[in-house]
Order: structure tokens, then C-alpha cells, then sequence
């Protein structure tokens, strides 16, 4: 069972977007697939509830309510919508249940200085430490050809943490929620663009660098 956790105490980074269109992605694949929402606000489970049921499932978990108790034990991919705020013995506590973590992070100077602080927790975190939990970071929402954009790309480029993808801000991801799909089920002709931004992130996933 692998578990993939999309984490950053920077609330409003795109956790939601990037863990439903994994979670979308996973069983489109023919794998068995959860998610744990621990966000109060519950997107992720509001998403599984506008799946439709011709799509392959998803199967939503309440983690904010109930932890991983009922976490189907033949799942094959768990994804972790992580709270925002998230730090301490609850950072702690929910890199525990994680072999990945993913960290979106959105372009500009406030969510790029908060990225710095988190991270540097993170690494100290002893199953990141101990490198029993692989870490990547990724540019969310992001306008190509911007000054902020450049400046976040600069700054990722040197963490001593792969930055393995960069997603531009698009209306695809709203009407992909809105109908409980991940971009990687809309159109081709409509979705192309994303689905070669989303193909970097996924060869790292697939790869043993990102697995302990």
C-alpha cells in the first residue's frame, strides 16, 4: 500500500487540486484508491461525492473525523489531503503514515518565505530525516513569463529538494473538480496542455526516487 501525502502548512497552496486529480489519475490506472481528507473544509471529500459513478472509484475516507481507521485495507494508493497549518506533533504524526510527500507551492514573496520555514521543519521531521519518506516540492497555480513565477522557479531550483513539476493556473482544474474528475479525464483537445505539465511529476512518482 503506498501513501502519498500532499502537505503544506500554507493554507490555500492547491493541496485539494493536486490530491483529487492524483487520486483520479491512480484509478484511472486500475488501482484501488482512497483519500483522506484531513482539511476541515473537505473538498476532497465533496469531490468523491460529485464522482460519477461511470468513473473509475475513488474511495473518500473522513480523516479530519476519524483518522485511517477505516481505511480500506485493499487499497493500493492512499493520498492525504493534509490541513493547512499543520505542524509539530501533527506534522510528525501525519508524515508517520506517508512514503511520499508532495509540497505545492503557489508564486508569491509570502507563500515563498513560508516554504522556507516548512520545509526546513519538515527535513527535521526524523522519517524525512532518515530518508524513509521522499520529499518533492511543486510550483501551483503559476503564470508562465511573470517576474513572481521567475522568482519562485529560482528559489525552488535551489532547495536541496527535487522540484519536479511547475502547473500553470487554469480553468481546467474548476471544471474538472466541479464534475469529480481529474484534468487527466477531460478532453484531450481540451486538457493536453495539462496533461504534459502533470507527465514530470508522474514519471517521478513512478520512479525509486521517490520511494524510501
Amino acid at each position: 500500500m503506498r501513501h502519498i501525502i500532499v502537505l503544506n502548512s500554507k493554507g490555500g497552496c492547491g493541496k485539494s487540486t493536486i490530491a483529487t486529480n492524483l487520486a483520479a489519475y491512480y484509478a484511472t490506472q486500475d488501482k484501488k484508491v482512497a483519500i483522506v481528507d484531513y482539511d476541515p473544509q473537505a473538498s476532497s471529500l465533496d469531490w468523491v461525492d460529485r464522482r460519477p459513478a461511470s468513473r473509475p472509484a475513488v474511495i473518500a475516507v473522513n480523516g479530519a473525523a476519524e483518522g485511517m481507521k477505516h481505511l480500506p485495507r485493499n487499497s493500493e494508493v492512499v493520498i492525504v489531503d493534509a490541513p493547512a497549518r499543520v505542524q509539530g506533533k501533527e506534522l510528525t504524526d501525519l508524515v508517520r503514515h506517508s512514503d511520499t510527500i508532495i509540497v505545492p507551492i503557489l508564486p508569491s514573496s509570502i507563500d515563498i518565505q513560508a516554504a522556507g520555514r516548512f520545509i526546513t521543519e519538515l527535513k527535521q521531521v526524523g522519517k524525512v530525516e532518515r530518508k524513509q519518506a521522499k520529499v518533492a516540492v511543486i510550483a501551483n497555480r503559476v503564470r508562465m513569463n511573470t517576474l513572481i513565477f521567475d522568482e519562485l522557479d529560482e528559489y525552488l531550483d535551489k532547495l536541496r529538494v527535487p522540484y519536479v513539476a511547475a502547473f500553470r493556473e487554469a480553468q481546467n482544474y474548476i471544471r474538472a473538480y466541479t464534475r469529480g474528475l481529474g484534468v487527466c479525464e477531460l478532453p484531450e483537445y481540451l486538457a493536453w496542455p495539462d496533461w504534459e505539465e502533470w507527465e514530470p511529476l508522474l514519471k517521478w512518482l513512478k520512479s525509486k526516487r521517490s520511494q524510501p
